[in-house]
């Protein structure tokens, strides 16, 4: 089979590799569509993440369904939780110290055909979705999951700063979660995510460094949003989220910065009395994510924009790279 393999910064490799072969409670899948996450990026453009760096080559990719070997069409959770822990143990695996990750050493991901993982982490999908939909599931499932730490209320106004995929599907969990308004924010550089989350119902600002935020105020009236997700991983979206909500709100820091520390304006948290979350990737939320996509509350395809070949893998890091468009979906 081939597989896709990250050596170093901007340094991916197609190989020839076995087939893996399932070990006791593991279930062959057979990958049909994989999205190139925010994550995938820090690693191919940085060769690291966070304190990790790439110390030996391995197969990224987290966001991903195929079909089993008996047939199954099926979303596959890219996280293994220990299940014993106190984190897990209190209904909090994204925070599980023991967590493996698909993608990250050393478990190899899914830019590969085939792959084996364990069968408890295979979630079934139902009739009318595609492979595509499926790898989509992961995201939205982050999404969902932050949104629930903004606890949106009925009527409420959120604010989502940096509107790539995840930003994008925070706007739709967010009116499903009863927002009244939408308000959206990314770089002036980057119209067609501005004009994706106009399509949306959202307001949107272009990002001035976060400069933003006073326009943001005076286009909701009262004192600011009543919540914001951060999902750009930016200082400078940070500073704007602090800014354009009103006291007393709920700030979640979503996106994954490049540099090691987040600065808070501390007069401005302080002042305002703030609660501020940071979003650690998703947790049980897959049946959830699959209810709002039947119900139509959530559009997994309008975030795709590019479907690439496996053996084109080097040009789909590049294009997400560049960020030309949205979600770039990998088809082994």
């Amino acid at each position: 089979m081939r597989a896709a393999r990250l050596h170093g910064a901007r340094d991916v490799r197609l190989h020839e590799e076995p087939v893996p072969t399932p070990a006791s409670g593991e279930t062959l899948v057979r990958v049909a569509a994989v999205g190139l996450c925010g994550s995938d990026l820090h690693w191919f453009e940085e060769g690291g993440i966070g304190g990790a760096t790439i110390k030996q080559p391995i197969v990224p990719g987290h966001e991903f369904a195929g079909r089993t070997s008996d047939g199954r069409l099926a979303a596959i959770d890219p996280a293994i939780y220990c299940g014993l822990c106190l984190p897990c143990l209190e209904g909090h695996p994204n925070l599980c110290p023991s967590v493996r990750f698909a993608g990250q050493s050393p478990d190899d991901g899914a830019l590969r055909e085939w792959m084996a993982w364990p069968a408890h982490c295979v979630v079934p999908l139902p009739d009318g979705f595609s492979a595509e939909d499926g790898a989509m599931l992961e995201p939205l499932g982050v999404a969902i999951h932050a949104v629930d730490l903004a606890h949106v209320r009925t009527g409420d106004t959120v604010g989502v700063l940096g509107c790539g995929p995840i930003g994008l599907f925070c706007l739709q969990v967010a009116k499903a979660a009863g927002a009244a308004r939408l308000v959206a924010t990314d770089l002036p550089s980057r119209p067609h995510r501005l004009e994706a989350a106009r399509a949306l119902g959202a307001s949107v600002f272009p990002a001035e460094e976060g400069r933003e935020a006073a326009a943001i105020r005076g286009a909701v009236g009262g004192l600011g949003l009543d919540a914001a997700v951060e999902c750009a991983g930016t200082q400078e979206a940070v500073d704007a989220a602090l800014e354009a909500v009103r006291p007393g709100a709920r700030v979640v820091l979503a996106g994954i910065p490049s540099f090691e520390r987040t600065s808070l304006r501390a007069s401005t948290a302080r002042r305002k009395g703030l609660t501020i979350a940071f979003s650690r990737r998703m947790k049980h939320v897959y049946p959830r994510a699959i209810a709002l996509v039947e119900s139509g509350h959530a559009d997994l395809r309008r975030v795709v924009s590019h479907r690439i070949p496996l053996a084109d893998v080097a040009q789909a890091f590049e294009l997400a790279a560049s960020r030309q468009g949205l979600k770039v979906i990998v088809e082994p």
